[in-house]
């Protein structure tokens, strides 16, 4: 992700982190008015989390309902949670961190479409949603992944009704080209990497700038963490966890992930502390 983070991504990144439940954090709803807060503390005025908030309800992500004390708020949708789960293995354990399970020879898995000309609409669809989850083109209608992307391929692609249209193979790369010549022409492995060197560029910064700290702030950490982890969560998608034996040696993936992890160890609880803080004010 470049550019500055939009006001719609960071409410997502928020309840990507701390609001699904667990160790304190919402499981329900969110009061409105928690949420200007905590929006606040990352730059996002309240006119623009009403307005991004009401995007995300119109795209069934976010569903009004009212907390246990009567309060208006917001929840995550049962789409959205299945949509963040999916993401959860890619941004808290991206093959750069040193997932055995995604070295070389690990297989591939290949989506092959065809799309009637008459909803060729839905074949943009597929194609967009393809890139998001980080498929190269091998051949015209033909998109490839590693395979450890089969689940999240198979429950986006039934989410968004476009399943009829595609199958979906398992297998290993045979021949005549060698595969790690292959990927160059499946992937954009300069673009790639110069998605890794921005995030490097703006959070090494950042991580430096705690190391000399032993008591996270808690709004600092939480302010600092939201918006590591809503410039990281794009990047596993953008590089969707090529085999390391496959990519250049001095590969910035590996080092941005080894950011990102240290980053969330950093701050991440300290950020938790000032959720529950700000929603037990709005309780008060």
């Amino acid at each position: 992700m470049t550019g500055q983070p939009t006001p719609r991504s960071l409410i997502v990144t928020f309840y990507g982190a701390y609001g699904r439940g667990g160790a304190g954090r919402p499981a329900g709803p969110v009061p409105i008015a928690a949420l200007i807060r905590l929006l606040g503390a990352v730059g996002v005025d309240a006119p623009s989390v009403r307005s991004a908030v009401s995007r995300l309800k119109r795209r069934g992500l976010l569903v009004a309902d009212r907390t246990d004390a009567g309060a208006a708020g917001y929840a995550l949708s049962e789409d959205a949670r299945q949509l963040l789960d999916d993401g959860d293995r890619r941004i808290y354990g991206h093959p750069d961190t040193g997932d055995g399970a995604r070295e070389a020879g690990g297989g591939w898995l290949l989506a092959v479409f065809s799309v009637p000309e008459q909803e060729r609409h839905k074949r943009h669809l597929l194609r967009s949603r393809l890139a998001r989850l980080g498929f190269g083109t091998a051949a015209p209608g033909v998109w490839i992944a590693p395979d450890h992307l089969y689940d999240e391929t198979r429950h986006t692609l039934a989410r968004l009704e476009l399943s009829p249209y595609v199958d979906l193979f398992r297998g290993a790369h045979a021949d005549f080209e060698p595969t790690e010549q292959a990927v160059r022409r499946w992937w954009d492995l300069e673009q790639l990497a110069k998605l890794h060197r921005g995030f490097l560029d703006a959070q090494e910064p950042v991580l430096e700038r705690w190391a000399g700290r032993t008591v996270p702030a808690p709004e600092d950490a939480y302010r600092d963490y939201v918006l590591a982890l809503d410039s990281w969560r794009f990047l596993p998608y953008a590089d969707p966890g090529l085999p390391p034996a496959l990519l250049p040696r001095d590969w910035p993936g590996v080092r941005a992930a080894e950011v990102f992890t240290a980053l969330h160890d950093r701050l991440y609880d300290a950020g938790a502390g000032y959720v529950r803080e700000a929603l037990t004010a709005m309780r008060a």
